[in-house]
């Protein structure tokens, strides 16, 4: 891994190309540089990275590129070539990013800010860029962080300085929080540290990428539900980080532990020096499955409701009045082991690999939908389908309540299959027969975020 973000001569492909063009259109100039991010997919480990748990994605051949010019002015100036993103213009000394309306450049401004401010630049250089997206939005292949990704990168090279991956990665998973996401930067670390060909088991604390090589004799095919969620406007996602942020004060407080500072599910673990397996069954022993009410939680914790609220609730979820507890740090402890298990068949690369990592895959969907409470009707639907059409393995993939699902299948059974969803998911519906063509695609381990200068 190179210790600077990477800068890559290139010739112009037909993509880079037209958006040189547009740019040239919009401004009367031509594009200094260019910057990319990849979109991911995660192959298995859902909303554990944020309670300190290793991840597996890989990057995706989709992605979100931008052409930039750099300037004397105080402002940045941004458009899309999808004409349904509105231009916006903002002056770099005033920066406000609007959680109650989370719009596509306030993405891009989490990335700009958070390099702002991680460098201590007191003034940042003009720049004008046009962007454009290969990934679905919404679909939970990480649009919004690869939009948050390449506006830290360019941010960086438009003021000459110079981050490693790693730290691009931290800063940028910090960044997306100014939108309100509490997400846990398995998105922003694939998509710097990914490299072509192989997956990642993402680890944290501090943050390591290490390959997962994949089975040669399946392929990745990705599947959208269409069905839309936006992780930012709904509070959805945010109230699973608050339940587990809640069940791990009530685990460690059950063993003596300082409750008051510990925050994430896998600092427990580490605390107590306990395997998986042993905290799935302490889970057993001091949660219960009925949910819990703000009173019983502030009880058990011997804390007042207005220190339940300020300190531990996040602003979107001060409206919640009940908590799965027991699910949530079932789902987590679960999933995290079923992480380490993948990881450990892709390295001995035995016979019958595939057919194991397809039960994994279809254990961890059913762990999404039962214990986590994050599927939604279609994608159950659309995971029997890729099943029952010959994947291996098949699950949710993303934040979920909507989005896409990730089918591990065999090489020799891939036309067949996707045939079969077509015909099974796509074709009954005339919304989703629309959109089939840019909704079911094969994907394969893509390179990481990087800079490009035309050759």
């Amino acid at each position: 891994m190179s210790a600077h973000s990477p800068k890559l001569q290139v010739h112009l492909n037909e993509r880079l190309q037209k958006l040189k063009e547009i740019f040239i259109q919009k401004f009367g100039e031509v594009p200094l540089f260019y910057a990319c991010a990849p979109g991911r997919v995660n192959l298995i480990g859902e909303h554990i990275d944020y309670c300190g748990y290793a991840v597996l994605p890989m990057a995706i051949e989709q992605n979100i590129l931008a052409a930039v010019s750099v300037n004397e002015t105080q402002d940045i100036q941004l458009a899309n070539t999808n004409p349904q993103y509105t231009d916006f213009t903002v002056s770099t000394g005033d920066i406000k990013i609007d959680r109650a309306n989370p719009q596509w450049q306030y993405y891009f401004l989490c990335g700009v800010k958070g390099v702002q401010e991680h460098l201590g630049l007191s003034a940042l250089a003009g720049m004008r860029c046009v962007v454009d997206g290969t990934v679905p939005a919404s679909s939970g292949l990480s649009s919004s962080s690869a939009l948050v990704c390449c506006a830290g990168l360019l941010t960086v090279e438009a003021n000459r300085k110079s981050l490693s991956k790693v730290v691009l990665a931290e800063t940028c998973a910090r960044s997306e929080r100014y939108i309100g996401t509490e997400g846990g930067g398995m998105d922003q670390s694939i998509s710097f540290l990914a490299e072509e060909g192989t997956a990642k088991l993402i680890e944290f604390n501090p943050l390591r990428a290490t390959d997962a090589k994949l089975p040669d004799e399946a392929v990745f095919v990705i599947a959208n539900c269409c069905v839309e969620m936006n992780k930012a406007a709904t509070s959805h996602f945010n109230i699973r980080v608050v339940e587990c942020r809640i069940a791990t004060k009530l685990l460690a407080k059950s063993r003596g532990l300082d409750w008051s500072r510990l925050l994430k599910l896998g600092e427990v673990q580490a605390e107590l020096a306990a395997s998986l397996e042993e905290m799935a069954q302490i889970v057993e022993e001091v949660l219960h499955p009925e949910p819990y009410s703000r009173e019983e939680i502030c009880q058990r914790l011997g804390i007042t409701l207005e220190s339940l609220c300020s300190d531990i609730l996040s602003p979107n979820t001060q409206h919640v009045t009940h908590f799965k507890l027991y699910q949530r740090a079932k789902h987590v402890y679960g999933e995290a082991a079923r992480v380490l298990q993948f990881r450990a068949v892709c390295e001995r690369a035995a016979d019958g690999a595939v057919r194991r990592l397809g039960e994994l895959m279809r254990e961890s969907h059913a762990s999404c939908r039962d214990l986590y409470e994050c599927s939604c009707p279609e994608l159950d639907q659309l995971v029997d389908a890729c099943l029952r059409s010959g994947a291996a393995g098949s699950r949710l993939t993303g934040a979920g309540w909507g989005g896409c699902v990730v089918s591990m299948v065999p090489a020799d059974r891939l036309d067949s299959f996707l045939l079969k969803v077509r015909e099974s998911y796509y074709r009954p519906d005339a919304r989703r027969a629309a959109l089939e063509k840019q909704s079911l695609f094969v994907t394969k381990p893509g390179g990481g975020a990087a800079i490009l200068f035309e050759a």
